[in-house]
């Protein structure tokens, strides 16, 4: 077996990228011409990557100005999204001109937590059960031991959740700047290996049950955030969706009520059009971990006229797990478009969520206007071919 070339000194190199690369064309015929061409200095990115051999080039593209009236984003944004798909920043645009011209778009962030959710398994139903009082009356010191391994994680609370003899703890974390999957994961790792010594009665203690939902989405986190729980909101008048999207605000609202049983019967956790495109997008742009788009798309979509026949849109994304610090935050094309935003550095996470959700909103409004106006399909053909 051929394995990779490694250096155990200093595997973070243009030398050793450059090693790999020759093996894989040899192994493989690839050129890797342009995979090999990059401005960051490998030496900077222990931590981010293992066996590096370059950089994946994804085209940036910029919509705005988007006019946020966020409590954390206040003013006009220029937003960066890194996609292959054709039209979908001049779709983005088109939804920011008409929101900045009904005002702008308001936003809201109304819970902020992220978790690690370890199982306890006892000998009975009973034990369990008895499990949760045990939890209260320890609770400083659980506390204590978690948070002694970070100086920016907080442990919030525990939710408890029993089924057989089983007890799942939901540990929720507030984790400043950082995205913070790993922060709670080394956190509760911490706690759990104290309740096994201070309980005699557990039998056995996994620290992932999958009931954290780590990068999988579910129902749990439409009601339970994971993240930031961020909503979007904007009224348009009527005249701007005839004039800007050729389009009646009452049929708008009635697709808008014909897609919700559509997305009834299919099953699905988000009842809007598209989210994942703005977050997806904004994600590879500033470094955030695209697996998280998972979660972080899921969406509630609601939507209603007003008594002047003008509508009213709003966007609930309770699962939005963004990060200013840490993980690819800090890599150079990343933090550039970070700074682009105005939310390189600390204190600025919420602020990055805001501008996220108004990005989703225009988004929304601009796709759901397209398919209802017939113009869907001729703006995929005119922005979406190679020719």
């Amino acid at each position: 077996m051929s394995r990779i070339p490694r250096s155990n000194e200093d595997d973070y190199t243009p030398a050793q990228a450059e090693l790999r690369r020759a093996f894989l064309r040899g192994m493989t015929g690839a050129r890797l011409c342009h995979v090999g061409s990059y401005s960051v200095d490998p030496a900077t990115l222990p931590g981010n990557i293992e066996h590096f051999i370059g950089m994946a080039q994804v085209p940036i593209g910029v919509a705005g100005p988007l006019l946020v009236r966020g409590e954390h984003a206040r003013g006009e944004f220029y937003v960066p999204m890194a996609t292959t798909e054709g039209t979908l920043v001049a779709s983005y645009n088109r939804g920011m001109k008409l929101l900045r011209l009904a005002g702008g778009v308001t936003t809201t962030v109304s819970d902020d937590a992220m978790q690690r959710a370890p199982v306890f398994v006892f000998d009975s139903a009973r034990e369990a059960r008895d499990f949760g009082p045990w939890i209260d009356e320890h609770m400083d010191e659980i506390r204590r031991r978690a948070e002694a391994t970070t100086s920016s994680g907080r442990l919030r609370d525990i939710e408890r959740y029993t089924a057989n003899h089983f007890m799942f703890l939901r540990f929720n974390f507030t984790t400043r700047d950082a995205a913070g999957q790993n922060m709670v994961g080394r956190a509760t790792e911490a706690a759990c290996a104290w309740i096994r010594e201070a309980n005699p009665r557990v039998r056995r203690c996994y620290l992932e049950s999958a009931f954290a939902t780590d990068k999988k989405t579910s129902r749990l986190n439409l009601l339970h955030t994971r993240g930031k729980r961020v909503t979007a909101e904007a009224t348009i008048p009527a005249r701007l969706l005839r004039d800007h999207m050729r389009v009646d605000a009452r049929e708008l609202f009635h697709a808008r009520l014909v897609n919700n049983v559509g997305g009834f019967l299919s099953g699905v956790e988000n009842n809007g059009n598209h989210s994942a495109n703005a977050i997806a997008a904004i994600f590879i742009a500033t470094g955030q971990d695209a697996a998280n788009v998972a979660e972080s798309s899921a969406a509630v979509v609601y939507a209603e006229l007003t008594d002047d026949g003008d509508y009213r849109y709003s966007l609930t994304i309770p699962s939005l797990i963004v990060a200013t610090h840490g993980g690819g935050t800090g890599l150079g094309t990343q933090r550039e478009c970070l700074e682009l935003l105005g939310c390189s550095g600390a204190g600025r996470v919420r602020k990055l969520a805001e501008i996220v959700a108004a990005t989703a909103l225009c988004g929304e409004l601009s796709l759901g206007s397209a398919v209802v106006s017939g113009e869907w399909v001729a703006a995929h053909d005119r922005y979406g071919r190679n020719r």
